[in-house]
């Protein structure tokens, strides 16, 4: 890997960490330079703004998320086996962070503020929901999850369940947090699903 490229990954590593403890509005081209102890205009050759910036740690995050959360998850078996990897993989990668999950610090920090840095982090969100709903449907497919549930609304409550761990474990240092809404997300798992799919559900969880 160049130089460059090795630096502008030690750059947003830096970046993705702060901005979950602190928030994306801390990212300033300044602050980023002390903390790496690099001159302003090395950090200006990557980045040519505090927007550049922020968005560039928020591609990073991305990638982070991807990989935790996202990527192992396709490794379950299809259908409510791989949906419930989905939301315990999630809980494995909000640990990722100092802050917990970046991308619920995020959306809490720019959900009234209009802009690029808003309209990407909305765009990474609906991607994980997509990825839910995707992931009903299919083991609506599979018959482990009954025809009448809505996708979208199953969703829409799973990642209020998991943005609430987070919430608890970071204002409140809950320890329990985790455990709760893993417990949340099987009850509601089991309520929807056919019996098949509680069968399903059932050796995946005790083989996990």
């Amino acid at each position: 890997m160049a130089r460059g490229a090795e630096t502008k990954k030690r750059i947003l590593q830096s970046a993705t960490e702060l901005a979950s403890r602190e928030g994306l509005e801390a990212l300033t081209i300044g602050k980023m330079a002390e903390a790496l102890e690099m001159s302003k205009a090395g950090l200006f050759a990557h980045f040519g703004s505090k927007e550049e910036l922020q968005l560039a740690t928020v591609n990073a995050a991305r990638k982070v998320f991807i990989a935790k959360a996202v990527a192992p998850a396709l490794q379950a078996d299809a259908g409510l086996p791989r949906l419930a990897a989905l939301c315990e993989h999630w809980l494995d990668y909000s640990g990722s962070f100092e802050g917990g999950c970046f991308f619920a610090a995020a959306s809490s920090e720019f959900d009234g503020r209009p802009g690029p840095v808003r309209d990407r982090i909305a765009e990474c969100m609906k991607e994980w929901i997509s990825a839910l709903e995707r992931a009903v449907k299919e083991a609506q497919k599979l018959g482990h999850v009954a025809e009448d549930v809505e996708a979208t609304q199953i969703a829409f409550e799973l990642n209020a369940l998991s943005l609430g761990s987070n919430w608890s474990r970071q204002l409140f240092n809950d320890k329990s947090a985790v455990r709760r809404c893993r417990a949340a997300v099987l009850e509601r798992l089991n309520w929807i699903a056919t019996e098949a799919g509680r069968k399903q559900l059932k050796l995946a969880v005790r083989t996990k």
